[in-house]
């Protein structure tokens, strides 16, 4: 049956490494309260018509290697459905190059993250695909946690205008390496937002593990690259629920998503993350409470084709 998890004799909606951040910041029992009443195993319905109403949606997933990707998948509105409140199917087929097509597997876990531009509003879902290969070119999801999130550091867009854009945009071949190129950084330091996937599988209890993808923005410039294989982000005040950084704790390995939404280029950067959690450094980045030191591994960039 869809609940919410607020019956106290069940398992925490919160895995080993968000409850030991909760702890170690003394805000264990509230944190835990809370979640109880906002994490559910299921879509509301206004979370079923919201994202049945979104034309893009930014994914989270893991390759057969354990490597966290964050992707964004786009269509008309409509392109998402949720035929029950356990369950949700996409029409949509990933960017071509982009690793999220290999990782749409039966069983792999997957993170959600519905995202409206024109008026900040978010809600995150996490879940497991149960099919692929469907009729319609799209593949099916099982949602096993579902909540919303706060609308901070989210630059309004045109939704309409973005959507067209991305969705028509068409894209070259993709292009890896293993450091940031002069265009990569600069794509980078002109962003106000960037999707981040991570990845947690260490619980016995099945409600705390899977893949998650979150958003986070700031003015141009608030990612700082140290140089070609490191960046230095500020992690501001949140929700508290730690759902990035637990994941991080136990698992440093992540995935970024930068897009040039003027452009339609499409930068992945895949490698591992080291939370600063005190420190000078800290205070150079303005409403910082802690950082996040991402050490690159690879790039994959997917750029538009320039036509006459």
């Amino acid at each position: 049956m869809a609940t919410s998890i607020n019956d106290q004799t069940s398992a925490s909606p919160f895995h080993a490494g968000e409850r030991a951040i909760h702890a170690s910041l003394g805000i264990e029992s509230q944190v835990e309260e809370l979640g109880r009443r906002m994490i559910r195993d299921h879509l509301t319905d206004q979370h079923r018509h919201f994202y049945q109403s979104l034309p893009y949606l930014v994914m989270g997933s893991s390759d057969r290697h354990g490597q966290p990707v964050a992707s964004l998948l786009t269509g008309e509105p409509g392109f998402i459905s949720s035929p029950t409140a356990q369950s949700m199917t996409i029409t949509a087929k990933p960017v071509a190059g982009d690793a999220l097509d290999d990782n749409l597997r039966p069983g792999s876990p997957i993170g959600l993250l519905g995202i409206d531009f024109s008026t900040r509003r978010r809600n995150r879902a996490n879940g497991r695909v149960t099919e692929t290969g469907r009729a319609d070119g799209g593949f099916s999801l099982q949602i096993d946690q579902a909540f919303g999130n706060c609308p901070a550091y989210i630059k309004k867009r045109d939704m309409e205008v973005l959507s067209q854009h991305l969705a028509t945009t068409q894209r070259g071949e993709p292009v890896t390496g293993e450091q940031l190129t002069p265009a990569d950084r600069l794509l980078i330091e002109a962003a106000e937002t960037f999707f981040i996937a991570t990845h947690y599988s260490g619980d016995t209890v099945q409600l705390g593990n899977g893949t998650d993808v979150s958003h986070r923005g700031g003015d141009p410039g608030f990612v700082e690259v140290t140089n070609n294989t490191t960046l230095l982000i500020p992690d501001y005040a949140g929700n508290q629920h730690f759902n990035t950084l637990g994941n991080l704790r136990e698992n440093p390995r992540t995935g970024l998503l930068f897009i040039n939404f003027e452009t339609g280029d499409y930068l992945q950067l895949a490698g591992a993350i080291e939370i600063i959690w005190t420190g000078n450094e800290i205070s150079r980045f303005a409403g910082a409470e802690r950082l996040l030191r991402f050490r690159l591994d690879n790039t994959t960039r997917i750029s538009p084709i320039e036509t006459a």
